[in-house]
């Protein structure tokens, strides 16, 4: 089969026959093998039916590419995503959102740019955009360029909806919590740098409202901070917490040597000396003291559960002879 399209949703069923209609009109243009797998996120209207209605029995062939994935509440983009990748079987995986806003007619070129150009994964540019400039544009722009320094992965729009990915890329990355936003990341931290961008058409929503608010924002920003920390620290936890704790251990160590000293100082030369458990300097240190040991400590533990808990192989094989 040439191409998966998943298609995560909610609420969304005014918009999914002309999607479909327009997927399909470009599919048989182009001569694709192709399937589409609608992932309805727990919606509270009409949109099951509707797909089940496009996955009925059609042609002569009496088959529909339409497959429909259908959960008991709303999970949210990341879990739709994850599921439509664990059933996609074409070469090529195309994921977009069913509001319209995406141009299906960006397919075939996206298509070209896995199977001709050998990219891993090729992530839509909505260039000039038909957003609100203050709720979406301008915290949009803030959210990438601040994702280009962290990740390393120079994208104008990481979070565009519109991605191709080659199979085997959605079959080696897990997608979990609200981290669909990241994707182009997890997919080079799992081995796949060959990433591209294209400018791809933005459209106005024609039916429904945006289903994301501006919490998203404070919300990818931290959901990047945990991917890059588990990035970098998630399999030595040890070089973190370890590396802080000794730190804070070592610098109450000395501060309360220091207090001692100055105790015995003004004891030595027969001066006026507060008692050392009323320094408060003294109770600092006891307290970096403390925080340091469990904070080594927490390190120590993350240590012998990722060792405990690695009874498999997570490594990659890219070719084997």
């Amino acid at each position: 089969m040439d191409i998966s399209v998943i298609i995560p949703l909610f609420n969304e069923a005014e918009s999914l026959p002309k999607l479909y209609e327009w997927i399909e009109r470009v599919m048989k243009e182009n001569k694709f093998s192709y399937e589409v797998i609608f992932v309805n996120d727990g919606s509270t209207d009409e949109s099951w039916k509707v797909i089940e209605e496009l996955a009925a029995p059609k042609g002569k062939s009496g088959v529909s590419p339409v497959h429909g994935i259908c959960f008991r509440r709303n999970y949210g983009k990341s879990a739709a995503l994850y599921c439509g990748f664990k059933a996609a079987k074409g070469d090529v995986v195309i994921t977009m959102d069913a509001d319209l806003q995406d141009s299906p007619d960006e397919i075939p070129e996206l298509y070209r740019m896995i199977k001709e150009e050998g990219y891993d994964l090729v992530s839509g540019w909505k260039k000039k955009r038909y957003d609100n400039k203050f709720t979406k544009n301008i915290p949009s722009k803030l959210f990438n360029a601040t994702a280009r320094k962290v990740t390393g992965i120079q994208l104008h729009d990481m979070n565009c909806g519109l991605k191709a990915y080659r199979n085997e890329v959605v079959k080696n990355i897990e997608v979990f919590s609200e981290m669909h936003r990241y994707i182009p990341y997890l997919a080079k931290n799992a081995g796949f740098t060959k990433i591209g961008e294209k400018v791809v058409q933005h459209r106005k929503r024609e039916f429904g409202v945006s289903k994301f608010g501006l919490n998203r924002f404070v919300n990818g920003y931290l959901d990047l901070m945990t991917l890059w920390f588990l990035n970098k620290f998630g399999k030595q936890p040890m070089h973190f917490f370890g590396l802080i704790g000794s730190l804070m251990f070592g610098l109450g160590f000395i501060a309360i040597v220091i207090v001692g000293a100055m105790k015995l100082y003004a004891l030595y030369h027969g001066h006026q000396a507060m008692l050392v458990a009323n320094n408060p300097y003294f109770h600092l240190s006891i307290l970096s003291m403390v925080l340091g040991c469990m904070l080594f400590l927490a390190g120590f533990l993350g240590e012998l559960i990722i060792r405990n808990s690695q009874s498999r192989n997570d490594y990659l094989i890219a070719k084997e002879i």
